[in-house]
């Protein structure tokens, strides 16, 4: 009798993890819209790519936590994850700093 309870259960479960992507999946759709209004309206720059900046950022949070399953992972992998990405971008920032528009100048022969 317990063992059928266990399936069920489960299955109560699953639908509830389902229900959670597409509640995600439709918010992440409503910020994709929200970032492609917000480029064609008249802001200033900086506070265009601030806003771009942030809801991208908010939309990485959501898929790496509830897509990419980091939520019910064990904390271990989650740091291990984190780990990564910050040498990924401690990588790319160097490189953009050795590769930049000034490095590229030509040197003056006086």
């Amino acid at each position: 009798m317990n063992q059928a309870a266990v399936p069920s259960s489960e299955h109560a479960l699953e639908e509830s993890k389902f229900e959670l992507f597409v509640r995600v999946a439709m918010l992440l759709a409503v910020i994709t819209g929200m970032e492609i209004v917000t480029v064609y309206l008249p802001f200033a720059h900086s506070l265009l790519v601030t806003a771009l900046v942030i809801s991208s950022a908010v939309k990485f949070l959501f898929v790496i936590f509830i897509f990419m399953h980091l939520r019910w992972d064990m904390p271990f992998c989650t740091i291990l994850f984190f780990i990564g990405l910050v040498l990924a971008g401690g990588t790319m920032w160097a490189l953009l700093k050795l590769f930049s528009a000034t490095a590229s100048i030509p040197l003056s022969s006086s």
